[in-house]
């Protein structure tokens, strides 16, 4: 896209005319959307063929979620890569082969045609790199103050090959837990970008997309389960394995990664850093004589170069999270309640 593609619309902010369903609406898609998605079938659906679907005993999986943010662009990312990368990390912590992905807009009348344009380019960018096709989508525009700029919903169509059966209910006691890096540097990094409380950092979020990655583990090791700490951090989504697969689980505070900024961060708001989010982090178990070739795997890999096995799954507290503390004490991690950050994803 170029910037001759907004200019041609003669308005640099949308109006309300631009979801109108006429004219104007078309010239939007036109100058903005189709040149980064690409033109489609033009029809109101979209018709997907994959020879990944004819294996025997292959699956479909499929997840759709809605990303909101203040601000709309931050150091590391804006809405659009957090759309992406949810979407197609979602898809990948269950085994699937991200393969498609829908993406649904709704803008506030006001937003900036360029911030626009930004926003779509990086979601063309980061669906590059992911391998995934963006096939169809919709825009809405609403009235000032109904929308908070731009939020952005989409939906993501993927292929678990034969053979998969990732879930927290695979989890056994004496596996083991590694994550792929560091912790909470996407809630520190919105938080800072806000402004609010004159916050100077160089944190970046940690958006990026996993598929590649669990694709590098899943060859090497014997995946039990995995998720993404997005909302709610480490802290929630180790609860919720832990719940699934009615095993406890242990954590050792020293082995976290954790950058010292972020630290800082939390201990001046009073934040625990298990419960920020990430957008770039993925936790999962393995058997533990695998944990050391799934480490490997990761280290390999970009986005696991700060890889670390930080705790395992236990046969005591079935259900419940305990982290050993730098101290040699022992505390109860529980489920995050309400929100400790607003606007985060």
């Amino acid at each position: 896209m170029d910037g001759g593609s907004v200019k041609r619309l003669r308005d640099t902010h949308v109006t309300l005319s631009h979801g109108g369903g006429g004219r104007a609406m078309r010239d939007l898609i036109e100058a903005v959307f189709l040149p980064a998605f690409g033109p489609g079938s033009g029809e109101d659906q979209a018709r997907l063929v994959s020879a990944a679907l004819a294996e025997p005993g292959a699956r479909l999986a499929m997840t759709t979620d809605s990303f909101v943010v203040t601000p709309l662009e931050f150091p590391g990312g804006d809405i659009g890569k957090l759309a992406i990368c949810g979407t197609v990390n979602d898809l990948a912590v269950g085994g699937a082969r991200p393969l498609w992905l829908s993406a649904a807009f709704i803008i506030e009348e006001g937003c900036e045609l360029a911030l626009l344009q930004r926003v779509v380019a990086t979601m063309a960018e980061e669906a590059a790199k992911a391998g995934v096709q963006i096939v169809t989508g919709d825009t809405k525009v609403v009235g000032r103050g109904q929308a908070d700029g731009l939020f952005i919903t989409t939906a993501g169509v993927g292929v678990i090959p034969p053979g998969r059966d990732l879930g927290a209910v695979r989890i056994r006691p004496g596996d083991v837990a590694l994550v792929n890096g560091v912790l909470g540097d996407h809630g520190a990094a919105i938080l800072a970008a806000r402004g609010d409380l004159a916050l100077s950092t160089d944190l970046t979020s940690d958006c990026q997309g996993l598929g590649h990655l669990m694709e590098a583990v899943l060859a090497v090791a014997d995946v039990r389960a995995a998720r993404d700490a997005t909302r709610g951090g480490l802290a929630s989504a180790l609860n919720e394995m832990a719940e699934a697969a009615g095993a406890g689980m242990v954590i050792d505070e020293t082995a976290l990664p954790l950058r010292d900024e972020v630290r800082g961060v939390c201990e001046i708001l009073g934040l625990d850093p298990l419960y920020l989010a990430n957008e770039g982090t993925l936790v999962l178990f393995v058997p533990e004589d695998q944990a050391a070739a799934a480490l490997a795997a990761m280290r390999a890999r970009p986005e696991g170069a700060g890889a670390a096995i930080i705790g395992r799954a236990v046969a005591a507290h079935p259900g419940q999270v305990r982290m050993t503390t730098a101290f040699g004490g022992s505390r109860i991690v529980d489920m995050l309640v309400g929100e400790q950050l607003p606007r985060i994803c």
